[in-house]
């Protein structure tokens, strides 16, 4: 049966077995795992006519954007695999090299969304790129925020390890995005909300209680992500003229 001893500084130690033990050792590195499915899963339905074979070829900023967004998952997978096989001096000497990437994803992101709305608008006029821009703008607004704080709090690892996860989270919403009846129903932007609460569904089920990094973060990404479906279903007025604006 499988055990876990966990002490926190100025606690007592705490063993963990069974399926608890599993959760506490294993929980993130299967995440990692499923984030890798997830990320292949739903990028193979479009990539083949939208990067690698397309009938008009995309900008290439869109290459560079998908080569990190893939890097920074198998950075992940190789950062959780070396605390999971303990190997922690490692993991916090590669960790600059993360915060290097994670940083230049936020601008690269942002670029890539107005490069691709105004290509959707110019090459393959669809009706509604000003208004949808919210969206992916929302996205990589949001890993910049929680990416952040995850390099900020490096040193703290209960929190940096939440902050992280919920960070690599929002990075899955394009792959949702690529199922047809997901987008149609407007409901790619919370699926990374659920990959998130099973986070706060692993730390019930082994602390007995939730992290106050889920409980903050959980109502304020629904809340954001809200607004923003929002205003692209609604195309209100307001972001509009702003979209337009950052499109000229």
């Amino acid at each position: 049966m499988a055990t876990l001893t966990h002490a926190a500084p100025g606690r007592p130690m705490t063993t963990f077995s069974g399926p608890q033990g599993l959760l506490a050792k294993y929980f993130y590195f299967a995440m990692s795992l499923l984030f890798a499915v997830i990320v292949v899963w739903g990028f193979s339905r479009t990539v083949n006519d939208s990067l690698f074979h397309p009938a008009i070829p995309r900008p290439l900023v869109l290459w560079f954007h998908a080569a990190l967004f893939s890097g920074w998952v198998v950075f992940f997978i190789f950062q959780s695999a070396l605390v999971r096989t303990r190997n922690v001096k490692w993991h916090r000497f590669f960790g600059g090299f993360g915060a290097v990437l994670g940083a230049t994803m936020v601008p690269l992101g942002i670029a890539t969304a107005v490069a691709m709305a105004r290509f959707d608008s110019l090459q393959l006029h669809q009706p509604d790129t000003e208004a949808f821009l919210i969206v992916p703008l929302n996205d990589i607004t949001t890993f910049g925020i929680f990416f952040t704080l995850a390099i900020v709090y490096r040193k703290k690892p209960e929190l940096h390890r939440r902050l992280m996860f919920i960070a690599t989270c929002l990075l899955l919403e394009a792959a949702f995005a690529r199922f047809d009846f997901i987008f149609d129903h407007s409901f790619f932007p919370f699926c990374p909300d659920v990959l998130i609460a099973l986070g706060a569904a692993r730390d019930f089920l082994v602390n007995r209680r939730i992290h106050r990094v889920y409980l903050i973060a959980v109502p304020a990404l629904i809340l954001v992500q809200g607004v923003a479906v929002l205003t692209w279903r609604t195309e209100a007025a307001l972001w509009m003229r702003i979209a337009q604006a950052i499109l000229a």
